[in-house]
């Protein structure tokens, strides 16, 4: 099997480096096969120039250039459609996410034949460093809302960071989203329509350079749209979607890997 990680970057020359060299060196320690996919989503620092210095050094990156209409959803939504792995990751650029634990969000898809794994940054085993205190608790509050509102015992949707089969992307198109929704939208539609998936803790670390392009003003009737979006679909499409048997003890069930 094949991972394919794609990166979204937006000015992110800063940090994209060493994000890319640390994913690579943890993949190649593990021995798993792999590909690195950078979407360039209209950077107007020195994100390209970085990207081509990158790939003369590292063969299995490569970089595509996200045409308008920008953003991180539709930059996201570049990488999925241009992926070769079997399972494609996303992952953030300005290393929040530990490459350590994208190896073990890969052991644990191939051990239990899951079809995704998500992470959880609020469960025993995680840490999170730094977190800004407004956006962490809108983060805990939209994600209580989520639970509540699906019946969840995931409790962090809303993170970027997850592991996908590309079956499981396939089966969710149309995908709608063009901002940050998209992270809701990919793991709410797995769960709507009924993908195995696994729950493991993962870490956060707030990003050293650069700067957050989250702008949670903007963002909150475009994340509500999404979720009322999946709970309707969830309602009114009740049988078309076969549940798989869960990997674990139960749907969604922590485990360590």
């Amino acid at each position: 099997m094949k991972l394919s990680v794609v990166i979204p970057a937006h000015n992110e020359a800063e940090c994209l480096g060493s994000t890319v060299e640390r994913l690579v060196e943890a993949l190649d320690a593990d021995r798993i096969e792999h590909e690195i996919v950078v979407v360039d989503d209209n950077s107007t620092d020195a994100t390209a120039e970085v990207l081509r210095e990158l790939e003369m050094r590292l063969p299995s990156l490569r970089h595509v250039v996200n045409t308008p209409p920008h953003g991180f959803g539709f930059a996201v939504r570049r990488g999925l459609e241009c992926f070769d792995g079997d399972a494609v990751a996303i992952v953030m650029a300005d290393a929040s996410d530990r490459p350590e634990d994208l190896v073990r969000y890969w052991r644990a898809m191939v051990a239990a034949d899951a079809d995704c794994v998500f992470g959880s940054r609020f469960i025993a085993g995680a840490t999170i460093h730094d977190y800004p205190k407004l956006k962490l608790a809108m983060n805990r509050g939209a994600n209580l809302f989520i639970r509540i509102l699906f019946g969840l015992r995931y409790n962090d949707v809303t993170n970027a960071f997850k592991l996908y089969r590309r079956h499981v992307i396939e089966g969710l198109q149309p995908i709608l989203s063009h901002h940050f929704n998209l992270t809701v939208e990919l793991p709410l539609k797995s769960i709507v329509r009924g993908y195995r998936y696994v729950v493991l803790p993962s870490d956060w670390i707030n990003r050293t350079t650069g700067v957050s392009k989250l702008r949670i003003k903007e963002m909150g009737s475009r994340y509500l749209f999404i979720v009322l979006y999946c709970f309707i679909e969830r309602w009114l499409s009740r049988g078309d979607y076969a549940r798989r048997p869960a990997p674990g003890p139960s749907s969604g069930e922590p485990i360590h890997g």
